[in-house]
């Protein structure tokens, strides 16, 4: 059934208005996802916590190799994107049947990924640890746990298409379950082999990857098994070999591709970040880790939000609807403009409380606290951006997010976040207002290419 048919009995019989409708959608699917989202966080966070109760040594050969690995994730979550755009589209369409294709390519693509960007940072990875200026007890201890790391690529793409594949079909919960499934997956066998419970050898940092590892393979088997076994998977084309469609894959790999760009500008920027940072020295990047990190945290509920509404906008757009398009968009705005304003009232007067629960250094908490209150100021266009940049892709303007994220991040942010907190010797006060400074002109961007496409037809 297409989405023109699903709305007919809603707006013949007046029980529910559009809009209403939309939300409720946008909700259900996005709850799920922000829970979903939260797990890959928990997932390196539990490695963290085992890992450093193990050893302040082995905890840092952990986060070494975890760095490389985590700009290749962030690209490989973009790169899949157009799994969860083309998919929403066919379903918008009514043509249900394509979105076993979708997939299949998807799953395709995903295993290539993985496959290439491991072996790639498998055999350049360790070289580079070893150029970049670390001592080298540090290098060569991070280099065998990258190399571990390396081994759960594919399974984390396979696990990232067949998730978009699912959230694309409204079904969100089995990603979640399956995420946290695999998170405790990774804490048992932490607990098993880092420190070497029941006789088993102490593998430390890399029995920490190891347990990353399986517990990436263990999501993708189980998400795979689900949509194998769904009643409607045969219906949807799923194990069918599908007609070549080089438009569709031609798509599919463009949007990929621009949602890709965009994540590397922002992981390259605010990588770029912990640079300056650290030029300040080691307080300052702690205290700027703290910041990050809870903003990290609240990011993953516009990244929920922002999968709703890929979702909702691929329906839309699939079905030729320029006015279902639109409303789709502004109901994830104002949802997502809510809980900005929400969530920084929350965090805001409590800046300094939530700063004391990541450290007991005076010094560190008198950088960190006032950093933080004045972040939240970016919490409302940063959330707002997100969700406009991946509703603009849904409709099919894929590039100029990209465009938008290289302006505002690299060319903005980074050399303004270097000026405020060098030689305005503003210190992270200064990296906190260029993050508010680049997350205001991104979402202004963002939303006024959306109003300037919402004013044309589809």
């Amino acid at each position: 059934m297409d989405r023109t048919a699903a709305q007919a009995p809603s707006r013949a019989g007046g029980r529910d208005s559009p809009v209403r409708r939309d939300l409720a959608q946008l909700l259900k699917l996005s709850g799920p996802v922000v829970i979903s989202r939260l797990g890959i966080m928990a997932m390196g966070l539990s490695d963290a916590i085992v890992v450093g109760r193990f050893s302040a040594t082995q905890l840092g050969y952990h986060a070494l190799a975890w760095a490389p690995t985590s700009v290749v994730l962030t690209m490989g979550l973009g790169l899949l994107t157009g799994v969860q755009v083309m998919a929403a589209r066919a379903i918008g369409e009514g043509r249900r049947d394509l979105t076993g294709a979708v997939l299949r390519r998807g799953l395709s693509y995903s295993l290539w990924i993985g496959l290439v960007s491991g072996l790639f940072l498998f055999l350049a990875g360790p070289p580079f640890l070893h150029v970049i200026g670390l001592p080298k007890d540090l290098a060569d201890g991070a280099s065998p746990v990258l190399r571990i790391f390396c081994l759960s690529l594919p399974g984390f793409m396979i696990s990232v298409a067949a998730g978009a594949w699912l959230e694309s079909l409204s079904k969100p919960g089995p990603v979640a379950w399956a995420m946290w499934a695999a998170n405790a997956v990774n804490l048992t066998v932490d607990l098993l082999l880092v420190p070497g419970a029941f006789g088993l050898p102490a593998l430390g940092a890399m029995g920490g990857a190891w347990a990353t590892t399986i517990a990436r393979t263990f999501l993708a088997l189980v998400t795979l098994a689900y949509i194998a076994l769904m009643p409607e998977a045969r219906a949807l084309g799923v194990f069918a070999k599908p007609e070549r469609d080089r438009a569709a894959e031609a798509e599919q790999r463009r949007i990929g591709f621009g949602a890709g760009a965009s994540n590397f500008f922002e992981v390259a920027s605010f990588s770029s970040l912990n640079i300056i940072a650290g030029w300040m020295g080691g307080l300052a990047v702690a205290a700027w880790t703290i910041v990050l990190n809870v903003a990290a945290i609240v990011f993953m509920v516009p990244l929920g939000l922002a999968t709703g509404a890929t979702v909702l906008v691929g329906q839309a757009y699939g079905a030729r609807e320029g006015a279902g398009v639109n409303r789709a968009g502004a109901v994830a705005f104002s949802v997502t403009a809510i809980f900005g304003v929400l969530v920084t009232l929350a965090i805001w007067p409590n800046a300094a409380l939530i700063a004391r629960g990541y450290t007991s250094s005076a010094e560190t908490l008198a950088m960190a606290a006032p950093a933080l209150a004045l972040a939240t100021l970016m919490f409302l266009p940063d959330a707002l951006q997100v969700v406009a940049a991946q509703s603009l892709r849904a409709r099919g303007d894929v590039w100029l997010p990209s465009g938008t994220h290289l302006t505002s991040y690299i060319l903005i942010m980074m050399p303004l976040a270097w000026f405020l907190a060098i030689p305005m010797h503003m210190g992270i006060i200064g990296i906190s207002c260029a993050v508010i400074g680049a997350s205001f002109v991104s979402a202004g961007l963002l939303l006024t290419r959306f109003w300037i496409l919402s004013r044309r037809p589809l």
